[in-house]
């Protein structure tokens, strides 16, 4: 990543300091591992537009920042302090505000705030001691708060993870690839109408109604523990299909697949009529690049993950730029580290008003 290292409310060379300084600086750029506390680096012009997705290392105090599958910047950071934990998983960004302040801790500051879950975590600028000490926030340097402030928006996706964070590119994510009776490729689209004209009459196991939510940031939830794929927009459930899937097949984690603005001139594994998306895959908790590789090998070729065709049309039909698909091991929902209630995996809606006394 070319360019130059940025402290905390400086972001490198200045315009002023003419070509020379500026060719020094990048020709001292640390590596992103020997960034010091405050540092940052941030090159949107990498990838000017696309889906941009935001993964939080906690073992490496470090966030990096993908546009499009494209690492823009990289910063440290300061996480919650024991006790304080801050929660690992995949969440959308609910909130944002410029000039927030805490509404749990004395008003503390809180410069441009992203929140991530409604009970008090979130993306802040702050201080960075070098070792995580917050309550359980993501503390970020003020000037990349700043710039990432900028560039996102409500429903953006954040990881934060446990594991090294990484990316790699997917041309074909065989996903999830209907197939009818018998285990055959979903047909054209006269057998396929007939399929859900059949499916229906039959009462299929899935279930489709984007009434409550029919538009904003789509997530999809595949989660193998419980053979269940569930279809969230704006964090309302508007989609669940039962999910047939090889009984040897199985993860050591979890997987994000972000939808790039591109497609290919090949039919989608969704889709047979559709042209295939592509995406971008980030291993997740607990999965490494090299197992991602053989994942992504035997989903194209096996194709051991299937929907009923029905409810993979209507998939495709809601996806967008942007659009994420969890694959994980793990159930559909997670434990907070408080302990209180389960939550959601991907969580986008306040919880509901307490009773009146």
């Amino acid at each position: 990543m070319a360019g130059s290292a940025a402290a905390d409310g400086h972001d490198g060379a200045s315009p002023t300091r003419g070509k020379a300084a500026t060719a020094a600086d990048s020709a001292a750029e640390p590596d992103p591992a020997a960034l010091k506390p405050g540092q940052f680096l941030w090159h949107p012009e990498i990838a000017p537009a696309g889906p941009l997705v935001l993964v939080v290392s906690l073992d490496e105090q470090r966030a990096y920042a993908y546009r499009n599958g494209i690492a823009i910047g990289v910063s440290t950071i300061s996480s919650g302090k024991p006790g304080k934990d801050t929660p690992t998983g995949v969440f959308t960004i609910l909130q944002k505000s410029k000039d927030h302040r805490s509404n749990l801790y004395d008003g503390a500051p809180m410069p441009y705030m992203q929140r991530l879950t409604w009970d008090g975590i979130a993306l802040h600028g702050g201080t960075l001691p070098g070792y995580p000490a917050s309550h359980g926030c993501v503390r970020l340097p003020k000037a990349f708060a700043e710039k990432l402030f900028a560039v996102t928006q409500r429903g953006d996706t954040v990881v934060v993870a446990d594991g090294k964070a990484s990316a790699a590119a997917v041309v074909h994510p065989a996903m999830l690839a209907p197939v009818a009776a018998g285990g055959a490729p979903a047909g054209p689209a006269e057998a396929a109408a007939r399929e859900e004209a059949a499916a229906t009459a039959a009462g299929a196991d899935w279930a489709w109604d984007d009434a409550p939510a029919p538009d904003g940031p789509l997530s999809v939830l595949v989660s193998l523990r419980e053979r269940r794929v569930f279809v969230l927009r704006n964090g309302i459930g508007i989609g669940e299909a039962r999910l047939g899937a090889d009984p040897d097949i199985a993860l050591r984690g979890s997987v994000l697949l972000v939808m790039g603005d591109r497609t290919e001139d090949a039919p989608s594994v969704l889709d047979p009529e559709r042209p295939r998306h592509q995406w971008t895959i980030y291993p997740i908790l607990g999965d490494d690049a090299a197992s991602i590789a053989l994942l992504q090998l035997r989903l194209q070729q096996a194709r051991p993950l299937d929907l009923p065709p029905p409810f993979a049309r209507r998939l495709y039909a809601a996806l967008a730029p942007g659009a994420t698909v969890l694959l994980t091991d793990l159930p559909a929902v997670r434990a907070t580290p408080t302990g209180q209630a389960l939550q959601p995996v991907l969580e986008s809606a306040p919880p509901p008003p307490a009773p009146a006394p």
